[in-house]
């Protein structure tokens, strides 16, 4: 089973990846599909939900800004990319021109809420994502709903990554928002961005408001070791994102995504997951093991940090009272 590094601008073309949230009965019955999974989209950058790019369902609405493709990334319809459990989790020790060498960030000292997840720091390699990511990413929307001058800037490496930032909110951690992109961008400005278009332009749910905030999760996912593989099979279930590139019944070319979680999350095996894929992407025709052959494969891991509201307000008192500050949360932020 060949496979070939996927590099250069090969890469910041591919489609945002998409995490499920409601388990959906697979088959290859046209529109079996489902709520939980991947949009639709072409082969353009742009943003989208799930897999697509700025996909709603099956549809390929493109809306590109700048250079930067965009997409949401988790389940739902649409699908956007979801959080997980209060955990921090890394693929392969791995880098390429879509994952720069690691800064240094490591999840050593978390409270007991934000440990480290499967395969953490594997090859003994430190994580780059960290839970002050997180913390940035809540100031962002902190600031913003109560009308405060934005964080400035952060400590944390600015190096570039493909990155997605998804909320989630209640007991449930349902599916709140999700917006990312394959495009490798600066952390700072990065997570700026998509913490905002995750929460306020999701387009399959109304936007954040402050009554929300004590009850959201916070994931932020770095994507790294992009590969593009030979057999559509080639790739575990738990440790790899996937992008699919497929040619719908009209001819027109489709892509769509799930993050690494997710094929785990929803009990699936790797040809529910494809199929899945193809659904959510907008393949009608029944789906055989000759088509499935036909899909164009690449696979990619990530590291990925969760943090819940009450923790995230932990965090920040704790630095009010380490530097004498003592007036409300956040305007205040510690970055500085």
């Amino acid at each position: 089973m060949g496979r070939k590094r996927c590099v250069g601008a090969d890469c910041s073309k591919m489609a945002a990846g998409c995490c499920g949230v409601k388990k959906q009965k697979l088959s290859g019955s046209p529109g079996s599909g489902g709520p939980g999974g991947v949009g639709a989209g072409s082969g353009v950058a742009g943003t989208g939900h799930c897999g697509s790019e700025l996909g709603i369902g099956s549809s390929a609405t493109v809306a590109a800004a700048g250079n930067v493709s965009r997409a949401n990334g988790l389940g739902g319809p649409g699908g956007n990319v979801s959080g997980g459990s209060s955990s921090s989790s890394s693929g392969s020790s791995g880098t390429n021109a879509l994952s720069p060498a690691p800064a240094g960030y490591s999840s050593s000292g978390l409270s007991p809420n934000l440990s480290s997840g499967p395969g953490s720091g594997s090859g003994g390699r430190k994580m780059v994502v960290s839970a002050e990511m997180c913390c940035f990413c809540f100031d962002v929307l902190y600031c913003h709903l109560y009308g405060y001058q934005p964080p400035r800037t952060p400590r944390f490496t600015n190096d570039p990554y493909p990155l997605f930032v998804t909320w989630k909110i209640g007991r449930d951690k349902r599916l709140r928002g999700c917006i990312g992109t394959f495009s490798a961008m600066n952390l700072h400005s990065g997570l700026r961005e998509y913490t905002l278009t995750s929460a306020l332009k999701d387009s399959r749910f109304p936007p954040m408001t402050r009554d929300e905030l004590p009850r959201l999760f916070c994931s932020v996912s770095l994507l790294t070791n992009f590969e593009d593989v030979g057999d559509y099979l080639d790739w575990e279930v738990g440790v790899h994102g996937i992008r699919i590139e497929f040619f719908n019944e009209k001819g027109s070319k489709r892509t769509a995504t799930y993050l690494p979680e997710v094929a785990k999350e929803q009990g699936w095996d790797h040809i529910q997951t494809i199929d899945s894929l193809l659904r959510k992407g907008g393949y009608k025709a029944p789906i055989t093991n000759d088509f499935r052959k036909t899909i164009k494969l690449t696979r990619y891991r990530s590291e990925k940090m969760t943090m819940g509201y009450a923790e995230y307000i932990a965090h920040r008192q704790h630095h009010h009272y380490q530097n004498g500050i003592g007036h409300p949360l956040p305007p205040y932020n510690h970055y500085s």
